[in-house]
């Protein structure tokens, strides 16, 4: 199973604004009638319960929305970039970076979509800068820039009953006996090598149960592929715990596997478990019945065991009785095990302030840079070689205040001055 990807997604660029004139024959006074751009497509994720794996985003990691298209003359609009749906499983998490520890969201409800990159809006066009003293600006806007965010997808499976223990205890076998699932199943340590799901419907109840590959010493160090399997345990409301009943020691096994759990994470050692000794149908192991009874109730004395066989389908149904009455009073969902994100480490999304404030820099060079988003996109337009349009851009820079944050900043004429891509001598 693909549980783990890590993908880059681009947002579309806004399309740029038009600088334009209407020039009609019989229209002597037409002024100006640039279009604004289109905005930018955005990137959204979707979580989906039809999709089971993360395994489509482990071939394909760049996933781009379409650009806004370019404004025209006679005030046409550049089209809108395409937005892009990836879906996703449900219960996956969606993390900011490759290593970081932002947890963006928690997409545990199917059909829940989520802004991943909010593409760039489009540029507005010289008609927007008409006024009664500019009546034909020469100034437009660039589309704001397309934002590149790489993200992390981690997929926690969603399930009402986990089945856990060491390799080889009997859990496919169990999922196999009270599902239509068909796990692999074998007599050896590690056949299963990924989760598997399964469907239960017992006495008029149904619920998912995830069979979790085997857990061995050290597995909340990552040994034995630990750290990939535990997580998938998080989520599950009831443990149903399988033990090998003909080893020599089935009590020792039951107490590291328990350990590595709390080792892992103290909330999964506190979740209701369901201890259930596996393959009775041995004749050894159904002679010492008694005896692994009182060996249990000496070391985990508030435990019932539950004796069972998988594979021979033997006493299941007092088994699931149990599992059905624990899951009628556990939390309904995952959070409620304090498994959940601290709200202290969700990103907080504010709105922008309704005026940019700009900001200027002067490197060691003495040169100065003007940081406002208005200013940067009008100067990626500007053709400084007419002096209409620099005179325009120099009163659009005062209106925006970048001229008084230049003065304040110590500029003087001579000096370079940087608004994003564009270089000029200060006068």
């Amino acid at each position: 199973m693909i549980d783990r990807v890590f993908i880059l997604i681009k947002s579309g660029k806004g399309g740029d604004g038009a600088i334009s004139g209407r020039h009609e024959k019989y229209v002597p006074r037409g002024g100006p009638d640039g279009g604004n751009g289109g905005d930018g497509g955005s990137v959204y994720l979707l979580s989906d319960s039809n999709v089971n794996t993360l395994l489509e985003y482990r071939y394909k990691r760049h996933h781009t929305a379409g650009p806004g298209g370019k404004g025209q003359g006679a005030l046409k609009h550049g089209r809108n970039g395409k937005d892009i749906t990836l879906t996703v499983p449900v219960g996956t998490q969606v993390w900011v970076g490759k290593d970081s520890s932002q947890l963006l969201a928690d997409l545990d409800t199917s059909g829940e979509p989520l802004l991943v990159a909010k593409g760039g809006r489009g540029g507005a066009g010289n008609a927007r800068y008409a006024s009664s003293t500019n009546q034909y600006p020469m100034i437009a806007q660039a589309g704001e820039p397309a934002v590149d965010v790489e993200v992390r997808l981690e997929l926690k499976l969603l399930a009402d009953v986990g089945v856990i223990g060491a390799p080889n205890a009997g859990k496919s076998s169990l999922l196999a006996a009270l599902t239509s699932a068909r796990p692999r199943i074998a007599d050896y340590p590690f056949t299963t090598l990924e989760p598997a799901l399964g469907v239960v419907e017992h006495r008029n109840e149904d619920f998912v149960m995830v069979d979790i590959p085997g857990l061995v010493e050290g597995a909340h160090e990552g040994i034995g592929l630990g750290h990939d399997f535990l997580r998938h345990v998080e989520r599950t409301r009831v443990l149903i715990h399988m033990v090998d009943g003909s080893l020599d020691d089935p009590v020792a096994q039951y107490l590291q596997i328990n350990k590595e759990l709390k080792l892992f994470n103290e909330d999964l050692a506190r979740k209701p478990q369901i201890l259930a000794v596996n393959k009775i149908d041995i004749p050894a192991v159904e002679e010492y019945m008694t005896l692994l009874e009182e060996a249990f109730a000496e070391a985990v004395p508030d435990e019932k065991v539950y004796f069972v066989s998988a594979a021979g389908r033997q006493n299941l149904d007092p088994l699931m009785d149990a599992t059905v009455q624990i899951l009628q009073s556990a939390p309904v969902r995952w959070e409620a095990d304090g498994l959940s994100t601290p709200t202290d480490e969700l990103p907080v999304l504010r709105p922008r302030p309704r005026r940019a404030v700009p900001k200027v820099s002067v490197n060691r060079e003495g040169e100065y840079k003007v940081q406002l988003a208005d200013a940067i996109r009008i100067a990626g337009m500007v053709d400084l070689d007419r002096w209409e349009a620099r005179m325009q851009f120099y009163r659009r820079l005062q209106h925006t205040g970048v001229v008084k944050a230049l003065e304040d900043a110590g500029v003087q004429p001579g000096d370079t001055v940087h608004i994003g891509e564009l270089e000029f001598l200060w006068e």
